[in-house]
């Protein structure tokens, strides 16, 4: 019997444009595979297989892949799924109005975020 390899739980972070709704919308799928990879070419492939069903809707061929870290094997409630670091001389409000709340998001926010204050 030929020797498997250990899978893994990783997330993929995948970016399409909708033409017709001038809409971009990024999306995290989970994978459990060998490696990152892996985990990206399952996620271009589910990518292509999304895009089939929405009429103007494309891939824009940017993933990123993030490896899940669990005690138990496999995500649960709270296991953190996805993460970015990222550089910036930015103040806080700064950073996130350029990168997260730019106006032009279709999704709830936290009330801290929509009053300015701290949660």
């Amino acid at each position: 019997m030929p020797e498997q390899s250990a899978t893994s739980w990783f997330s993929a972070r995948t970016v399409y444009r909708h033409r017709d709704l001038n809409t971009y919308e990024e999306r995290i799928t989970l994978w459990h595979v060998t490696d990152s990879d892996a985990a990206m070419a399952a996620a271009e492939q589910e990518a292509a297989e999304y895009c089939e069903g929405l009429d103007g809707t494309e891939y824009l061929g940017f993933v990123q892949t993030f490896a899940l870290f669990s005690d138990e094997g496999a995500p649960g409630i709270g296991s953190e799924v996805f993460s970015l670091m990222r550089d910036s001389e930015l103040a806080p409000d700064a950073y996130l109005d350029r990168h997260f709340d730019t106006g032009g998001e279709r999704a709830a926010t936290t009330l801290a975020a929509r009053d300015g204050s701290e949660g």
